[in-house]
């Protein structure tokens, strides 16, 4: 259970909605359900803000349908999985209640699942994902959607990268306004650097495996983006578009 849910069910139990009891009965989860494949870590939503986050590749379905069940039944409302290909997606759903099934929402361009819908928005302000090229617009699209579940009002800027920089300064206001920013790219890597040297809020760099064989997988982008002369910018691993949303939201949520 994450923590804004813990206090909406205490208010709800002020209101006189909710009984004591439920809210006994629901607090008093074992900090660790034991799978025997997985140890899920009910407490970390209360501790941290934000439940644990399913990481689907290399799970089986059988092994995310487990973890999922355990997960809801110790309250967690909204469910994450990244890295969810859409086959094991329908595998996933097979094996889930028909209540449940009907809710998981597979978005397969960003390989991600969502169970339970988004979180209502409670960040300070937008965060800007500004994506290099089409091909990089999955990790984009991962970045987007987890910051969207993490409660943040997000604004995607797609095909912004230096080969046509024209298309990146006529959105300078977009920039402007953005609370925090993260820059996908891949190639050269430039667009972090770029997008720095116009904003005045922190910028959060995902390199991707998007290039040529001098790219070497993602290696060239990221050895770019830790080396740019840009102040104000911070490095995630090669494709993690969901670090760097994780990142971005706790950064708007800051008061």
């Amino acid at each position: 259970m994450e923590r804004d849910e813990a206090l909406r069910l205490a208010e709800q139990v002020a209101a006189g909605e909710v009984s004591p009891e439920e809210l006994a009965r629901r607090l008093q989860t074992a900090s660790v359900s034991n799978l025997g494949y997985a140890r899920v870590d009910n407490d970390r939503g209360m501790r941290t803000g934000t439940s644990e986050v399913i990481y689907g590749e290399g799970k089986t379905a059988e092994q995310i349908a487990g973890i999922l069940g355990a997960m809801r039944e110790a309250g967690q409302e909204r469910v994450l999985i990244t890295r969810l290909d859409p086959g094991k997606a329908e595998a996933v759903r097979a094996l889930l209640p028909p209540d449940r099934a009907a809710v998981l929402d597979v978005r397969p361009s960003a390989r991600l699942g969502i169970l339970g819908g988004m979180k209502p928005v409670d960040g300070v302000g937008t965060v800007l994902v500004a994506c290099a090229g089409t091909s990089d617009l999955p990790v984009a699209e991962e970045a987007d959607l987890t910051a969207e579940f993490l409660g943040n009002e997000v604004e995607l800027l797609y095909d912004v990268g230096v080969a046509g920089i024209h298309r990146l300064l006529s959105q300078v206001d977009v920039v402007s306004r953005a609370r925090v920013i993260i820059a996908v790219a891949g190639m050269e890597g430039a667009l972090a650097s770029v997008v720095a040297g116009l904003a005045s809020c922190p910028v959060i760099a995902v390199p991707t495996s998007v290039g040529y064989g001098a790219s070497f997988g993602g290696v060239t982008a990221l050895l770019a983006m830790l080396n740019s002369c840009a102040s104000g910018i911070s490095v995630v691993n090669i494709d993690n578009g969901f670090g760097a949303a994780f990142q971005a939201s706790i950064i708007n949520h800051l008061r």
